[in-house]
């Protein structure tokens, strides 16, 4: 019993629970089965970042453009939409981008050894900049895109929108990813113990770069989504939820020092936030007051996170370069 409660998911899982029953005593409606199937669809561009996230933080780095990427290949695909580009290529075509524009920042952490909080913030305002130079700050609105465009990440496939079952595949690979290949093993090792890393031939900066790679991907796909999903595209598309990104993976147990966390404790700290965020309405709870909530379950995880971190042993053997 001890050892459960010691479990980060075993305690977001009971934490989901309470917070359930809370609402269920004023709202039963709340917790219906197709109300949550709707809180679930509406959390996972959450969860898919959050994993992309995941992945980063893992490797002792964060990516604060992950929602500037989001917003950038968000209007990208609602302008090759416009422009009669078949739905297969736009989803192809903005996976790449977002593949490119997180490489990007890969490439400045690695080879420039810059601080990932400092890349990840110049290319979030740069990204933003260039959807302003592309629309002149214009909005791309719902009858500027086709049905097509708009219908499928609404579909429903078993009973679940498309966006949903996007989210349940994210997870599963990315169980599969971080569990069972060698990449997701380096992950874990980068951020654990980097110089370590070194000596086993793994290349730290190869590591976190394929870890921007992979989450501006996933950034890039979300952006699509997010557009379709709720039709349109501007520049301040997500502007600030960056912030609800980093809280999920902190709030799940990604130890923001790296090499410790897992997807199912990612997961489930991105449903604690979607649960909340759904709910803070139901209960007359004000919407501003979201940000400064995200932001106090940031600082509880950290502060939690650390008093159940053991003490830190001694670095004994020491690499001049562990950006190889």
């Amino acid at each position: 019993m001890s050892a459960l409660l010691k479990s980060r998911e075993a305690i977001l899982a009971l934490a989901i629970a309470l917070l359930l029953v809370v609402i269920a005593s004023r709202f039963p409606a709340f917790v219906t089965p197709g109300n949550l199937a709707s809180v679930f669809t509406d959390t996972s561009p959450l969860i898919l970042l959050a994993l992309g996230q995941m992945v980063v933080i893992l490797t002792k780095c964060i990516d604060l453009s992950v929602t500037a990427n989001l917003a950038l290949c968000g209007m990208i695909a609602a302008l090759m939409n416009g422009a009669g580009v078949p739905l297969p290529l736009i989803l192809l075509l903005v996976v790449a981008l977002g593949a490119v524009l997180g490489a990007v920042n890969g490439l400045l952490v690695w080879k420039l050894d810059i601080p990932s909080i400092v890349v990840t913030l110049g290319t979030m305002t740069i990204y933003r900049g260039i959807i302003f130079l592309l629309t002149d700050g214009k909005w791309v609105n719902a009858h500027q895109m086709s049905e097509g465009f708009k219908a499928f990440p609404r579909a429903v496939f078993l009973g679940l929108p498309v966006m949903a079952w996007i989210a349940i595949l994210g997870i599963v690979a990315f169980v599969l990813l971080v569990n069972r290949t060698p990449l997701g093993r380096a992950f874990y090792a980068v951020g654990g113990n980097p110089h370590a890393a070194v000596y086993t031939g793994i290349s730290v900066g190869r590591t976190q770069f394929a870890a921007f790679v992979l989450s501006g991907a996933l950034a890039g796909f979300v952006g699509y989504l997010w557009v379709a999903r709720y039709a349109v595209a501007y520049v301040d598309i997500a502007s600030g939820f960056e912030l609800d990104v980093v809280a999920a993976c902190v709030i799940g147990g990604i130890a923001i020092a790296g090499g410790a966390g897992s997807v199912a404790g990612c997961v489930m700290g991105a449903l604690f936030l979607g649960i909340m965020k759904n709910a803070l309405p139901v209960v007359g709870i004000s919407p501003f007051w979201q940000m400064a909530i995200s932001g106090a379950a940031i600082l509880i995880a950290i502060a939690f996170n650390a008093r159940g971190s053991g003490p830190k042993g001694r670095l004994i053997l020491k690499t001049p370069e562990v950006r190889a």
